[in-house]
């Protein structure tokens, strides 16, 4: 068996305490990887912005679909001149904001399904949409 044989820090003109740290941040680089695996990658804030248009989410025109991941914030902001909320009549759990002119709401949606959002004000036949979490 052949042993490695590693000069002392102060043979590599490295001050003597040099060897203990680059050891010690060796061994928590280790223990990072054992505890969240090779291929772990980091978490990332996750955000998806929806406008909130005069009569209308997302766009002008039709019933938009938005699909998020769990856990991701939705922001719903606010453009325009006309008062509007954002309110689930139909998904696994209900939220909603409060009415307002400008301003922006947000939800962090933590269970997976298919919502149906509207505007209160204005009804599900002028705003509506589709949020589907994953």
């Amino acid at each position: 068996m052949r042993k490695l044989l590693v000069p002392p820090a102060s043979a590599r003109g490295l001050p003597a305490s040099a060897g203990g740290l680059v050891i010690a941040a060796l061994a928590a680089s280790l223990v990072t990887v054992a505890l969240l695996g090779a291929g772990a990658v980091p978490a990332v804030a996750v955000s998806k912005r929806v406008k909130v248009g005069d009569n209308y989410f997302v766009r002008d025109g039709g019933v938009p679909t938005v699909t998020v991941r769990k856990n991701t914030k939705v922001k719903w902001v606010w453009r325009g001149d006309s008062v509007h909320n954002v309110k689930v009549t139909r998904g696994p759990v209900t939220f909603g904001s409060g009415t307002m002119r400008t301003g922006r709401y947000v939800k962090k949606v933590t269970r997976k399904g298919e919502y149906t959002l509207i505007c209160t004000v204005h009804g599900p036949g002028d705003q509506s949409m589709k949020l589907v979490v994953e």
